[in-house]
């Protein structure tokens, strides 16, 4: 069994950001944020064992830590082509939809610092530190006819200039000082509904509309970012 850590320097997994929650809400989707990683790489992708049972704090940490080489393999193995492109806007909120915009933001390991989730459920695990939207995607819905605008379904950072659908788990995102991870899409809910005319909130979910997703990442380094501020993806 792997020795816990306080904080690994290889992963970024630091045991004092995990609530009991989290472990076992990650523990239980693990196979899904391994799925993005790997997703239409034909390699095969190698398998870890995670004992779920004796340790679940030590099984987290062995799951981050194959979820950072299985993106060093992919990397290594299967060329990306990077994209470049803009901070469009930022927003936060005390909890809940829709997030207001705001002028710059100071990003730590937990997200931007003073933006809440109303609800922990089903967010604020450290994979989902940020969220983040394509103003692209937005300005897309906008023109079917749906009264969606930047931070109305909860996205911290609305990014501009890029392919939205070429992103998958795993892939780094660096905004001047900030350097981040993306982990999983983000699945909607009936909280942004009204952001659709139909109320339909699923018009931005991974399964049935790829492309059109919200996309969770971690931090793996913190600083300030603002409008206007490159984008740089890469693998």
């Amino acid at each position: 069994m792997m020795t816990t850590v306080s904080r690994c320097e290889q992963c970024g997994f630091d045991e004092r950001r995990w609530s009991p929650t989290d472990v076992e809400r990650t523990l239980a989707h693990a196979d899904d944020l391994i799925g993005y990683v790997v997703d239409g790489w034909g390699a095969a992708a190698p398998s870890v064992s995670i004992d779920t049972a004796r340790d679940p704090i030590a099984a987290v940490h062995t799951l981050m830590r194959h979820l950072d080489r299985l993106a060093a393999e992919r990397r290594a193995a299967d060329p990306f082509e990077p994209m470049a492109g803009v901070v469009a806007a930022l927003h936060a909120s005390d909890g809940g939809v829709p997030k207001r915009p705001i002028a710059s933001a100071v990003v730590d390991a937990a997200g931007i610092v003073g933006d809440r989730q109303g609800s922990r459920q089903h967010h604020g695990r450290p994979w989902q530190a940020l969220c983040l939207f394509s103003v692209d995607v937005i300005d897309q819905l906008a023109a079917e006819g749906h009264p969606i605008v930047p931070g109305s379904v909860g996205e911290n950072v609305t990014i501009g200039g890029v392919d939205w659908s070429r992103l998958r788990g795993g892939l780094t995102i660096d905004i001047g000082d900030v350097r981040l991870r993306t982990s999983s899409p983000a699945a909607p809910c009936r909280k942004i509904g009204g952001s659709f005319a139909d109320g339909d909130w699923n018009r931005i979910d991974h399964t049935t509309r790829p492309g059109r997703a919200r996309w969770y990442a971690s931090v793996i380094a913190g600083g300030s970012i603002s409008p206007g501020d490159a984008v740089s993806i890469t693998a």
